[in-house]
């Protein structure tokens, strides 16, 4: 049984740490007790994100030159690992290699659409 320390919860749950304490003293999650900290088991959290309603998530990660494309892949791996953390479901991953002055970033405009759609 994995145990994690109060603020990496909060951080997998999308919370502050307070919000999980409180929780804690209050009985809606329960945590282990070591020393003068709390640890809260791998179970809880993942009941907790259970309950959560699934949002969904498009990935958009940019850089300029090709040269940096693993700076591409690991930031899409980043934010994949905080997406999942959270709970999201990603349904798509978009990327650019292109200035950041420019509007014209395919990736970019589809992300536009994206935020349209879902507003409309």
């Amino acid at each position: 049984m994995r145990l994690y320390r109060t603020g990496k919860a909060a951080e997998m749950l999308g919370v502050h740490k307070v919000t999980v304490i409180r929780w804690i003293k209050q009985g809606r999650i329960k945590a282990v007790r070591i020393g003068k900290e709390y640890r809260v088991p791998e179970d809880e959290i993942k009941r907790l994100l259970k309950g959560k309603a699934t949002s969904t998530a498009v990935i958009y990660a940019r850089v300029s030159s090709s040269d940096q494309r693993s700076d591409l892949e690991r930031q899409v791996e980043y934010l994949k690992e905080y997406c999942s953390a959270r709970g999201y479901n990603v349904v798509d991953i978009l990327t650019d290699v292109a200035s950041g002055l420019s509007e014209k970033r395919r990736g970019l405009e589809k992300l536009f659409e994206y935020c349209c759609k879902r507003k409309g």
